[in-house]
């Protein structure tokens, strides 16, 4: 579910970007930034960008929906790393877990 949200994020973006000046008007005619925003932190940089749009400049308040978003990429990002080590732990057998069986055997 999160890799839908960060694509739809992605993909408005950049659909804003192309067809809009809001990115534009957000980062000052810059272009590097919002292309890391659309790699890294796409549901973060939106988020600027529409706040930016709303007030006219991203303050007080509005980096609330800053950091909210940021949260949000990072719960997204950490996703995948999150069920690869639930996966992991739940292995039988595993000689990478400490205390398992098959470790306790060769020391024992």
């Amino acid at each position: 579910m999160s890799w839908f949200v960060a694509l739809f994020a992605r993909l408005a973006l950049l659909v804003v970007w192309l067809s809009t000046a809001l990115v534009n008007r957000a980062f000052h005619g810059g272009w590097l930034l919002p292309l890391l925003g659309i790699l890294l932190l796409p549901i973060t940089t939106l988020t600027y960008v529409l706040v930016s749009a709303l007030a006219g400049s991203v303050t007080g308040w509005g980096w609330l929906w800053v950091v909210l978003a940021f949260l949000l990429d990072l719960a997204a990002n950490s996703a995948p790393a999150r069920s690869a080590t639930r996966a992991r732990s739940t292995r039988a057998g595993s000689p990478s877990q400490p205390g398992s069986e098959r470790e306790m055997k060769k020391a024992g």
